[in-house]
This record gives structure tokens, sequence and C-alpha cells, in this order.
């Protein structure tokens, strides 16, 4: 009986570790994705586009397809490739985030120049008319994959920093966490909006009472907005984004830290003069001018990107530049 006693007791002890490991990584999990949630926005608000001009029934198809790309992005590539170079080579991550977040700058930067001539597309729309319907889903696929990488990259070092654990098990299930959390939550959200339209057309026509009616044509008539200002937002994340990466890997690489500080000292100015609320300013402030110096970067790279990057890459994979 006392053996029988011992063994609950014993039971009972696991099961309380266990309990407490649950709690810390549920609530790492929710501090990594608090500190990530600029980047998460950001892939929420970037990936619609790649679904626009496909016929509405590929529309869910491709977004599964990208959210199921997206999670072997996060948990078969990042999160045994980040747990390593955290483990043997630390002092690389922030160059390979700084990096990633040039990559946003020129993307968003890109996006700015063609949203001011848009004359240098003419020929993305006849791709719908002149290509393989399915060729131009794989290549958009794997484009919105592609750009899910960076942005994954930066959602799991920015957890990986955020975790305080020494524990090499809890980080790696932390990371799992809010990686498949992350993904899931996106993903979803982007196809509840780009099927929103759908819905919308559904009420208008089957709802039995005028109000539910009105809602579904309000939402009809709502989403090609919506969809631009998500374009907008997504535009102005990247940029922000990346430029908030490569001005902070400056300061903590001691490389150029004078860009952190300027834009520290005006944003704690502006927060100082609004005392009511200094947070919400401090951040705008501070969000505004990376995204100003995001530009600035991404504008410079374009060139750089276009007529020396891509080329050089062109003739290594044998693939056209895109840009």
């Amino acid at each position: 009986m006392s053996g029988l006693l011992a063994l609950l007791d014993d039971v009972a002890a696991i099961a309380k570790v266990a309990a407490a490991s649950v709690d810390d990584i549920a609530a790492a999990a929710a501090k990594a994705g608090a500190k990530a949630a600029g980047v998460v926005i950001d892939d929420a608000a970037v990936t619609p586009k790649y679904v626009h001009g496909f016929s509405a029934e590929r529309e869910l198809p491709i977004i599964w397809r990208i959210a199921l790309g997206s999670m072997k992005n996060k948990l078969l590539f990042l999160l045994p490739g980040l747990l390593a170079l955290d483990h043997f080579l630390p002092q690389v991550i922030t160059p390979l985030l700084m990096l990633g977040g040039a990559y946003l700058c020129f993307e968003g930067a890109e996006k700015v120049f063609h949203a001011l001539a848009p004359h240098a597309e003419k020929g993305v729309a006849a791709d719908f008319d002149t290509r393989d319907p399915a060729h131009l889903e794989e290549e958009k696929v794997a484009g919105a994959i592609k750009t899910d990488f960076i942005l994954s990259a930066e959602i799991m070092t920015i957890a990986l920093a955020t975790i305080e654990s020494p524990s090499f098990w809890l980080q790696a299930v932390t990371l799992a966490v809010v990686g498949a959390a992350i993904t899931v939550a996106v993903y979803g959200a982007v196809a509840l909006i780009v099927k929103m339209d759908d819905i919308g057309l559904h009420m208008a026509a089957n709802r039995r009472t005028r109000a539910a009616r009105a809602f579904g044509r309000g939402l009809v008539v709502a989403m090609p907005k919506l969809m631009s200002v998500l374009s907008t937002v997504g535009t102005a994340a990247m940029l922000w984004v990346g430029g908030n990466i490569v001005i902070h890997g400056l300061e903590v690489t001691h490389l150029w830290p004078a860009p952190y500080e300027v834009i520290h000292h005006i944003a704690e100015g502006a927060a100082h003069a609004v005392p009511a609320a200094q947070g919400a300013v401090e951040w705008a402030v501070t969000a505004a001018l990376d995204g100003v110096a995001g530009l600035v970067l991404g504008v410079a790279l374009i060139p750089l990107a276009t007529r020396v990057i891509g080329p050089i890459w062109g003739a290594l994979t044998g693939a056209k530049a895109s840009h």
C-alpha cells in the first residue's frame, strides 16, 4: 500500500511539473506573439494580394497551399535552424535579421514605385490572359511562400529572443506553438478576408430579413475598399518592420547607432509633448520614422537588386528576373 501511495505521489509531482511547463510555454508563447505582432500584421496584410485575379473557387486552395508552405517554413526549416544558430553561432542572428529587414524594405519600396508608376506593371495583367493559369498559380504560391519565409524568420527570431527560459526543449516547444498559432491565425484571417465578398453575396441573396440582406450588400461594396486599405497597410508595414529591424540591428551591432538614437530621441520628445498618450505617441512616431528610413533604404536597394543581384541570380538559376 505504501508503495502505491509513493507511486501516486510521484505521478502527482510529475503532473504538477508538466502543468507548470504548460503554463510556462503558454505565457512565453503569448509574450513572444505580442512582440512579433508588427510582423504578423504585415503577413496578414500582404498575403491577400496573392489571390487577386484568380477565380473564386481557387482562392481558398491557394491560401491553403501558402499556409502549408508557411507552416513548413516555420517548423521544418526556421525552428531547427534558429535553435542551432542560437546555440552555436548566436552572433550571426542579428545580421541575418538585418538582411531580411533589408529585403522587406526593398519589397515595400518597389510597391511604392509601382503605385507611383503603374505603367511599369503593364505586363502583369496580361499574364492572366496569355499564360497558363495553373503555371501562374504555381508562381504566385512560390512567391508568397518566399515572402512568407522572410516574415516567418522575423517572427520566429523575435519570438526566440523573447523566450527567457534556459531550457532548450522549452524554447523549441514555445517556438513551435508560436509558429503554429500565428500561421493558423494569419491564414485563417486571410481566408475570411478574401471570401468576405462571397459571404456578402450569399447574405444579400438568401437572408430573410431586410437588415441582413443590406448588411450582405454592404460587405460586397466594402470589400474592394478593404482590400485597397490592406494593400496600403501591408506596404507600410513592410517598410516599418524592415526599417525597424535594420535600424535596431545597426544599434545592437554598434555598426551605426546614430539612426536608432536620433529616432528614439525624436519619439521621446514627441511623447513628452502629449502626456495623456505618451506610449501611443512614442510608438507611432517611432514606426513612422522607421518606415521613412525603410523607404529610403528600399529605394536605394532597387537598382542594386534589379541591375546586379537579379541578373546574377537569374544567371545562376536559369530564371528570369521578376523585376
